[in-house]
């Protein structure tokens, strides 16, 4: 009986997570538009605004470009150069994907977490809220994202490095190309 390598349960929490937090933070690009829309009516069929809701607009498109980034290098989306990549066999993908992840993932995700920690520290002793009346009292946790993404794509980043690492030594396939961008 073949039984899985160690490294590959870890692989799948970590992909499983990144999969859930992405499925769960796409459902808030529908409500950006519903509120978007409620917006543009309030203001000019009612000429009401409402900061508090347009803002919520903002908090809903940083979360999905911040909270989604960990779900999107799952699923091989972010920027690559496909000419090269593309032709590469198996290992040869593997070696690009170990290579990027350990030299320019992971140092960039350190930095920026390390280079956001007091800010966001800042905003949470002060309880920080939006400079505008009326508007969202919880810009700290707007801010608490400026963490999230980075560590998140460290957890995401493990996954590649390991799915990588098994791949170079023969115990693992990398996933098909109509399956890495399936949903």
């Amino acid at each position: 009986m073949n039984h899985p390598h160690p490294a590959a349960a870890l692989i799948r929490l970590l992909d499983g997570f990144s999969e859930w937090t992405g499925r769960l933070i796409s459902w808030l690009t529908l409500f950006m538009v519903v509120a978007t829309f409620v917006v543009v009516v309030m203001r000019y069929v009612f000429e009401q605004g409402n900061i508090a809701l347009q803002e919520s607009v903002v908090y809903m498109h940083s979360f999905v470009f911040l909270l989604g980034a960990a779900y999107t290098l799952k699923h091989d989306g972010h920027v690559r150069v496909d000419i090269i990549y593309r032709p590469l066999g198996e290992k040869g993908k593997a070696i690009i994907n170990l290579i990027g992840t350990l030299f320019l993932l992971l140092p960039v995700c350190i930095f920026l977490f390390w280079i956001s920690w007091e800010y966001v520290a800042t905003s949470w002793s002060l309880k920080e809220g939006s400079q505008e009346a009326g508007g969202i009292a919880y810009r700290y946790v707007l801010k608490s994202a400026l963490l999230a993404m980075p560590a998140m794509m460290v957890l995401q980043g493990i996954a590649e490095l390991l799915r990588s690492l098994l791949v170079l030594t023969g115990k693992a396939h990398l996933p098909p190309a109509e399956e890495e961008h399936a949903l």
